[in-house]
């Protein structure tokens, strides 16, 4: 008879342990399953030029930051003075890809506030974005010389996680 009152004392026990192994975690830490895997092939249309195709095949045989943003995207904005800043540093291309976006809004924001890419390839239809398991925009991936996604930051790139995670990562992939 004390058995079965142990049984749901035992189960609340371990969804206690859980939940406290769970809150320890951080939110914007959401691993991808695309990390040290080949980046997915693409070619669409470019923003300011829809008549030239981009694909991720055009940077092979060097390190790049693929940036996935929209003129919709709150974040994106607080985002784009840190990839302006970056942008004039030179140290690697930088990508866009306008996800879910109508053309003239993001030529828009570009107008007001800058253009911080090399190329803005468009993704209308969000297909790329698929592809690449974008949960929300911004979102960015750092690939490697081979085509390989070598990091993954979720949100906006902020000056700290410039100086404390990407640009060293950078550094060690355009060693090898």
């Amino acid at each position: 008879m004390k058995a079965k009152f142990l049984i749901p004392l035992a189960l609340f026990g371990v969804l206690v342990v859980f939940l406290a192994a769970g809150l320890r975690l951080d939110p914007h830490e959401v691993p991808s399953p695309l990390v040290n895997k080949p980046a997915p092939a693409f070619k669409v249309p470019q923003l300011e030029q829809p008549g030239l195709q981009f694909a991720a095949e055009d940077l092979k045989g060097k390190v790049w930051l693929f940036n996935v943003w929209a003129s919709w995207c709150v974040a994106c904005r607080q985002e784009h003075p840190v990839l302006m800043q970056f942008a004039r540093q030179q140290m690697i291309p930088i990508i866009g890809l306008d996800y879910k976006d109508q053309r003239k809004d993001a030529m828009g924001v570009l107008q007001r506030s800058g253009n911080p890419y090399d190329v803005i390839a468009f993704d209308g239809d969000g297909r790329v974005g698929i592809d690449y398991g974008v949960y929300g925009v911004p979102e960015s991936y750092l690939i490697d010389k081979a085509g390989v996604i070598r990091y993954k930051h979720i949100g906006p790139i902020t000056t700290e996680a410039l100086e404390k995670t990407i640009i060293p990562l950078i550094n060690e992939l355009k060693k090898s």
